[in-house]
C-alpha cells in the first residue's frame, strides 16, 4: 500500500460501465499463451483478484473448470455477472463483492491466481502470502499488466492518434494537478516492485512472457471518453456538478482532433509474470 493514501470504496465508483468499451483489449494470443504456459485441465479453479468486469477471468472461463472473481467495486461485479451469462458461462462462473485483504473468505483452494493491473491497488505484502496459501501445491500466481516499454507507431494507419496528453491537461484543469485517487491523492502514483513482494511470499519464478499486440484499434470519441471515466484518476464522482462541463470540453478537444471523430492506436503488447507456489513450503 502506498505510504499516506488509503483505499476506499469510492476509488472505481462509476467506473464498471464504461470498461468494456473504454479500455483497449490485452493482446489478443494472450489466452493461448497463458494454456501453453500453465497448462490447465479443464477442470481447476481459477480466482482472479481485483477482476473488475471480468475481463480476465471470461477470456479464460474455458481453461477451467470454475472461475472466482473477486473486487470490492458492487459496479464492477454486477458487470461481470452480466458479461458471464452474455458469454454463457454464468453457471461455471462466482462473482465476490470483497477487498483481496479479506481471503481466503471461504473460497477454496485454487490452480491459478490472477491479478490483471490490480496488485498495486492492495496492501500487497499480506495478499500475496493469503493468495500463496489458497493455492494447491505447485499452482500459480500470473500478474498480468500492459508493457509499459515498447513504443507503438501509429504508422500507416488512417486516423490520428488520441491526443492523450491534451485530454490529461484537461483532467487536471477539472480535478488538479495532483493524481486523484478515492477521496485521496496520489503524487508518486502507486507502487512498483512486485517481483520483491512475491519474492518475500514464497513464490517462485518468475517466468516472463511478452505476448505481442501492435494490432491496429479504431477508436471513436465516445470510446475515447468511455477510457477518460473508466479509470481511478478520472472517475465519474471525481467530477462532482461540474461532470457534463468537463464531458462537453472533453468531446470538443477530441472533435478538434479528429473532425471525423476517429482515432488510430496499437494494442499494447501484454507482459505476464508467471510464479509458482513454492514447495519447500516457506
Amino acid at each position: 500500500m502506498v505510504a499516506d493514501w488509503e483505499w476506499d470504496e469510492t476509488l472505481f465508483s462509476g467506473t464498471a460501465a464504461y470498461y468494456e468499451r473504454g479500455r483497449p483489449p490485452y493482446a489478443p494470443g494472450l489466452a493461448d499463451a497463458l494454456a501453453e504456459v500453465l497448462r490447465p485441465d479443464g477442470e481447476g479453479r481459477l480466482i482472479d483478484v481485483g477482476c473488475g468486469p471480468g475481463t480476465i477471468a471470461l477470456s479464460l472461463a474455458h481453461l477451467f473448470g470454475e472461475i472466482v472473481g473477486v473486487d470490492p467495486d458492487r459496479g464492477m461485479i454486477a458487470e461481470a455477472g452480466r458479461r458471464a451469462a452474455d458469454r454463457g458461462v454464468g453457471e461455471k462462473a462466482r462473482w465476490v463483492r470483497a477487498r483481496a485483504e479479506t481471503l481466503p473468505a471461504g473460497l477454496g483452494t485454487f490452480a491459478v491466481a490472477t491479478f490483471a493491473q490490480s496488485f498495486h491497488w492492495m496492501d500487497r505484502d499480506l495478499v500475496a502470502v493469503t493468495v500463496r496459501d489458497m493455492l494447491q501445491p505447485g499452482g500459480a500466481l500470473v500478474h498480468i499488466a500492459d508493457l509499459k516499454t515498447e513504443h507503438r507507431t501509429l504508422d500507416g494507419l488512417p486516423h490520428p492518434p488520441v491526443p492523450y496528453a491534451a485530454v490529461d491537461e484537461l483532467v487536471k484543469r477539472y480535478l488538479g494537478p495532483v493524481r486523484r485517487a478515492g477521496r485521496g491523492v496520489l503524487p508518486q502514483g502507486t507502487a512498483g516492485g512486485e517481483a520483491e513482494v512475491f519474492a518475500r511470499a514464497g513464490f517462485s519464478g518468475p517466468r516472463r512472457l511478452v505476448v505481442p499486440g501492435g494490432q491496429a484499434l479504431e477508436r471513436t470519441v465516445d470510446d475515447v471518453v468511455a477510457w477518460v471515466f473508466s479509470m481511478s484518476f478520472s472517475a465519474p464522482h471525481l467530477f462532482e456538478g461540474r461532470r457534463d462541463d468537463f464531458e462537453g470540453d472533453l468531446r470538443r478537444l477530441l472533435r478538434e482532433a479528429s473532425p471525423a471523430g476517429r482515432f488510430s492506436e496499437r494494442g499494447p503488447s501484454t507482459e505476464v509474470f508467471v510464479w509458482r507456489q513454492d514447495s519447500s513450503g516457506r
